[in-house]
């Protein structure tokens, strides 16, 4: 039976999870300063407990299933969504999958919820960002505990899971065990450190949208903290004015961009939260109770003690690629079909015009 590894590369931690025939058995949080800083230990770290079936990969906004070795630039750029030199985001990722790829790991990256064929064309409509892959894989952990849980089949599976990281806040739709919208950081509510969708206006006020800007305004800011180094557990005990703004403010965000996602599933049987933000129960209570108003709310529990829901979930993705038994799970979510680039569904801007700022020719 396979033995394989998930990856989640988050702003804060990169978490990885494996599993020998269903059975855990890596469970790791590295901060993410600290695994960048040094990839080749990092690989090292993972190569020691080989041999390996497969490895989900650290993607970004995701490619249509691809071994990284065979990943070209334009694929790292399209995943990445940085032309070189961009300082913004998160610095040493795309060294890392090099790393990877130059690896005797056999590791694949896969898709984001854009190049999935289970979302609808007209929900794509110049959009981007509607989940990254690690939000592909969150989800995939929330469909198959909810199946678990309520012993439904997986093809019966409803729901909307709303991830609030580290950084983003983001919101993904399942009906029928598939996906088919959703909402990311950097399109949805606001996040902890980011801002999440910004008005029209406010780009144009800003003159220009570097992607550092997009890792920042978020509701640290609002609060009047440090974005880079203060924790989500303040959020507990807000104390000030400020802080208690910044709070609202994210528990409405998540809740309408929850409902709003909720359009898309026909009467969906849950909304599970999952992420960094969810654990801290200020926040959870919250969203908990506001949503519960529509239909049951719970909690992500997943079956692993450190690592990050988004590296249960490629684990589970890993094995269903690789013949375990997830690999229903990887079929109703389409995941070998995915399509496509981000760039394909762009009407505002042309799209070679989204390629020049790659420096894709």
């Amino acid at each position: 039976m396979p033995r394989v590894i998930g990856i989640d590369p988050g702003t804060v931690s990169i978490d990885v999870c494996g599993l020998d025939n269903g059975r855990v058995f890596l469970d790791h949080s590295w901060a993410t300063r600290e695994a960048l800083a040094d990839p080749r230990r990092f690989i090292a770290r993972l190569e020691a407990v080989g041999p390996l079936d497969l490895v989900a990969g650290p993607s970004g906004y995701g490619l249509p299933l691809t071994w990284a070795r065979d990943a070209s630039e334009e694929d790292l750029r399209l995943a990445f969504l940085a032309a070189p030199g961009e300082t913004g985001g998160v610095g040493g990722l795309r060294a890392l999958v090099g790393a990877l790829a130059a690896s005797t790991l056999p590791v694949v990256l896969t898709p984001g919820v854009v190049h999935l064929p289970t979302v609808p064309a007209p929900r794509k409509v110049n959009r981007v960002d509607m989940g990254t892959a690690d939000k592909v894989c969150a989800t995939a952990l929330a469909i198959v505990e909810h199946a678990r849980q309520f012993g439904r089949p997986l093809g019966e599976v409803s729901l909307v899971l709303v991830e609030l990281g580290g950084a983003f806040t983001a919101a993904v739709a399942v009906a029928g065990g598939r996906i088919v919208d959703g909402v990311g950081g950097t399109s949805g509510p606001i996040g902890f450190r980011a801002a999440g969708a910004l008005d029209g206006e406010v780009a144009y006020l800003a003159g220009e949208v570097p992607k550092a800007m997009l890792f920042r305004g978020g509701a640290a800011a609002v609060a009047g903290w440090d974005e880079t180094s203060a924790s989500p557990d303040r959020f507990a005990d807000p104390s000030t004015p400020s802080e208690e703004i910044a709070l609202a403010a994210y528990v409405e965000s998540a809740v309408k961009a929850a409902l709003a996602l909720a359009a898309s599933v026909p009467s969906p049987q849950e909304f599970v939260l999952s992420g960094r933000l969810a654990h801290v129960e200020a926040v959870g209570h919250a969203i908990r109770q506001r949503l519960g108003l529509f239909a049951p709310t719970r909690l992500l529990q997943g079956f692993a003690r450190t690592a990050k829901e988004g590296a249960q979930g490629a684990a589970l993705i890993a094995d269903g690629l690789a013949g375990g038994s997830n690999r229903e799970l990887v079929e109703l979510l389409a995941i070998r079909e995915a399509r496509g680039t981000v760039l394909d569904h762009l009407y505002v801007i042309p799209r070679e015009q989204a390629r020049r700022r790659l420096e894709l020719s």
